[in-house]
């Protein structure tokens, strides 16, 4: 038994996550995008978030009549948290948990079949990447360059990987939807000039 994990990442063509001054989703959010999320999120999984993104998510959806923020209502969600009340975290169908997100993930991955999505929660995504979690990556990448505006660099300063494409989406007609299978890098040992790298788990 082993529960696949996917992570989501967001960004702009330059690798960031956010920018100052630029809205959600870069001001490019369009109707394919959102069908691709109320696709995502029709499917039968538990959402995983960092206390950050699950904060944020959880306004989002009492602001906005957007369908697939609706449809995470219906989904059962774990946030893994020291501050956040375990008997009243302020979204049905939630269960906070103060405990390693790498420990518990890797328990859960071991104890349950129900697939896992850590969504959106970079610091949480870098962290099981890390560990060597993560069955899935997926990188939605907007049509914008941030510059200097660019903020919280996605993969700056992780783990190295190698990734195989399993699958590629344009949406809109302008942003990129892709989905990897993560492999850890193997090191160069020191002194040994840039030959190619197998790559293993």
């Amino acid at each position: 038994m082993s529960a696949p994990l996917t992570v989501d990442f967001f960004c702009s063509l330059d690798g960031y996550g956010s920018a100052k001054g630029w809205p959600g989703y870069w001001g490019k959010e369009g109707p394919e995008i959102i069908e691709d999320r109320v696709r995502t999120f029709a499917q039968d999984q538990v959402l995983v978030f960092g206390a950050t993104t699950f904060r944020e998510f959880r306004t989002f959806v009492a602001e906005y009549d957007e369908p697939y923020y609706q449809s995470l209502n219906e989904l059962p969600k774990i946030v893994f948290s020291s501050t956040l009340d375990p008997q009243a975290p302020g979204w049905q169908n939630a269960t906070v948990l103060n405990e390693d997100a790498v420990v518990a993930i890797e328990r859960l991955k071991r104890t349950t079949d129900v697939p896992m999505r850590s969504h959106g929660s970079i610091s949480l995504n870098r962290a099981l990447l890390a560990a060597g979690l993560v069955d899935r990556l997926e990188v939605m990448v907007f049509p914008a360059i941030t510059g200097r505006a660019g903020d919280a660099a996605l993969f700056q300063d992780g783990a190295e990987f190698d990734l195989d494409l399993i699958d590629s989406t344009v949406l809109d007609g302008r942003t990129v939807k892709l989905v990897y299978e993560p492999h850890v890098h193997d090191e160069i040992p020191e002194g040994v000039g840039p030959q190619p790298r197998k790559a293993g788990r």
